[in-house]
């Protein structure tokens, strides 16, 4: 009897700690889609309450060339916004589905980060984006996809920098990858959180960070996008301070 109740005992403890885990892991993924969905109402309404004030603004009101041509950028600024949002919300949902569809080709590294860069550059005109890309880096890839990643780091690298400090943009290679490297010199991120920042929904849990507009998709989906053209993406320490976000691919076959 003594047997038999200490193997049922036993069998009790193991089922108890087994619904314990599944009931956290429940709740933990119902707070964080609560939290998401929270994070993308604020991410959709912000962009179309901007851009309806702006043309608003300027059906109303006479002004001059300068102010209209203000209000203009800032609302293509905020239509970029908008249209980065729904392209990682679509890209998310067909992963999930297992539908993602990519196109792959050789591609001119150099040239597809130099155009991310230009794009950001009218974007952000205030900010400051270097850029030191190698030549003849090419990649077999999907170009629609992998500058998703890249711009996906770059709006990260932004939005966590302070206004005046650069964010760095590098592309090199080695015997058989090319590496892209995205430096920021924001508040960093602490060694704990490394690995979580690339879980979906996954928001940094600092002060200095939650202020900032996000929806915990971006590092999610760069990971994703990575691992689907068989490379790895690293993130570790600036030596400045900030993060280094280090992404690897193998060289197209020249």
């Amino acid at each position: 009897y003594v047997g038999e109740g200490s193997i049922f005992f036993l069998l009790i403890i193991a089922g108890a700690v087994f619904v314990f885990r599944a009931v956290r892991r429940q709740f933990k993924q119902s707070q964080d889609q609560q939290h998401f969905m929270m994070a993308i109402t604020h991410e959709l309404k912000t962009p179309i309450a901007v851009s309806k004030l702006n043309l608003e603004t300027m059906q109303k009101h006479k002004l001059d060339e300068t102010r209209q041509q203000r209000l203009i950028q800032n609302t293509l600024q905020e239509a970029n916004r908008l249209n980065d949002l729904c392209n990682n919300l679509l890209l998310s949902s067909q992963i999930e589905a297992g539908g993602t569809v990519s196109t792959p080709e050789e591609i001119d590294m150099a040239s597809l980060l130099q155009k991310t860069v230009q794009d950001y550059m009218v974007r952000y005109p205030e900010r400051i984006i270097e850029s030191r890309l190698e030549d003849n880096v090419p990649v077999n890839g999907d170009p629609v996809l992998l500058q998703m990643a890249v711009s996906n780091l770059i709006e990260n690298a932004l939005k966590y920098s302070p206004k005046e400090k650069p964010v760095r943009l590098l592309l090199g290679k080695t015997e058989k990858n090319a590496v892209v490297q995205v430096i920021d010199e924001g508040p960093g991120i602490a060694e704990a959180e490394k690995k979580k920042v690339f879980d979906k929904f996954y928001r940094l849990g600092n002060e200095a960070t939650k202020k900032a507009k996000g929806t915990g998709l971006g590092l999610y989906l760069v990971k994703k996008i990575i691992f689907t053209h068989k490379g790895q993406i690293n993130l570790a320490d600036n030596p400045s301070g900030g993060s280094i976000f280090a992404l690897s691919l193998p060289l197209s076959e020249i």
